[in-house]
């Protein structure tokens, strides 16, 4: 399939909002773990997104999922895309900055490339995308230092389980592939999340307890943000413009997002990033644009004399 490049202006303006809401996110997140635990606070994200996106399917009319086989690939879904990057992500911003967390976060994509060329029979590695993963895992390196030589610290840890967090949402969007590809994307997404609320709950409850709902208002505000704009919402936004720009365009939104939450640290939280992470940032990012073929057709284009 030939990869879409022309991207309208709505286009843009719909991929500009995901990457400031998903941008937020990381701030937001971080500002409820100033209160609640790591496992709470993702409870709270994947059952509440469950719920507003039930009650969007419900109100939408859409078919609801039967068989326990789909219910079944839900679970898995969330446990891969949810439960376990969510958890790792959240126990890792509490050691590392929200800015570095998105920019370890951008790794997913290259992570994506490398299962689906192990998996797929048509997503095989050329050497433009060997090219793309090996830029993305250097710039992984040079953004997680080279103090990390010198003994594991805590800080190392959180970036680790951040890492770890990636490659499972890259094995989960395998996953999706071959279990989920027939079922609308809201639901498909409902499912997901409702997969992940059963795993969470009890897991949550016999490490962190019971939650207290007498949360300052800040905790509240970044809750209610995560869990319905940058999860519920953002998820129908991605399959829009998924629809719209195609998944070579979307993949831009991941160098998009770290801007913002480097931004929002900086500002709300007085974060400040080691130079080694915006250079490993950069790194990466050319890895991403090398993987989606972007960068080498900009090349032919110039060579062409159209550009």
């Amino acid at each position: 399939m030939t990869p879409q490049t022309d991207i309208s202006a709505r286009a843009w303006a719909e991929l500009l909002l995901l990457a400031l809401i998903w941008g937020g996110s990381f701030l937001a997140i971080r500002t409820a773990l100033d209160e609640i635990g790591p496992l709470t606070s993702v409870f709270f994200r994947v059952s509440l997104a469950a719920l507003a996106l039930w009650v969007w399917i419900w109100a939408r009319g859409l078919a609801l999922p039967r068989g326990a086989a789909l219910w079944r690939a839900g679970l898995v879904m969330g446990l891969l895309n949810n439960v376990l990057p969510f958890s790792l992500m959240a126990w890792g911003q509490l050691h590392i900055p929200t800015g570095l967390t998105s920019i370890l976060n951008a790794t997913t994509a290259v992570w994506g490339a490398l299962i689906a060329a192990l998996v797929f029979a048509d997503e095989r590695l050329t050497p433009r995308k060997i090219a793309g993963v090996s830029l993305g895992f250097a710039g992984v390196i040079l953004a997680i230092g080279p103090d990390v030589l010198d003994g594991i610290s805590v800080a190392d840890l959180g970036q680790i389980a951040v890492v770890a967090g990636t490659l499972s949402y890259a094995l989960a969007s395998v996953w999706g592939r071959r279990h989920l590809s027939g079922v609308s994307p809201e639901v498909a997404a409902a499912l997901m999340l409702t997969g992940a609320s059963a795993v969470m709950t009890p897991l949550m409850l016999s490490t962190e307890g019971v939650p207290q709902l007498a949360m300052a208002p800040r905790t509240i505000v970044s809750v209610l943000y995560y869990a319905l704009v940058a999860t519920a919402f953002a998820y129908l936004l991605y399959y829009r413009i998924l629809k719209m720009a195609g998944a070579s365009n979307l993949m831009l939104v991941t160098l998009l997002i770290p801007p913002v939450a480097i931004t929002l640290g900086a500002w709300v939280r007085d974060e400040r990033l080691e130079p080694t992470a915006f250079s490993g940032f950069a790194l990466l990012g050319l890895g991403l644009l090398v993987l989606d073929g972007r960068a080498a057709r900009w090349l032919r284009a110039r060579h062409a004399g159209k550009i």
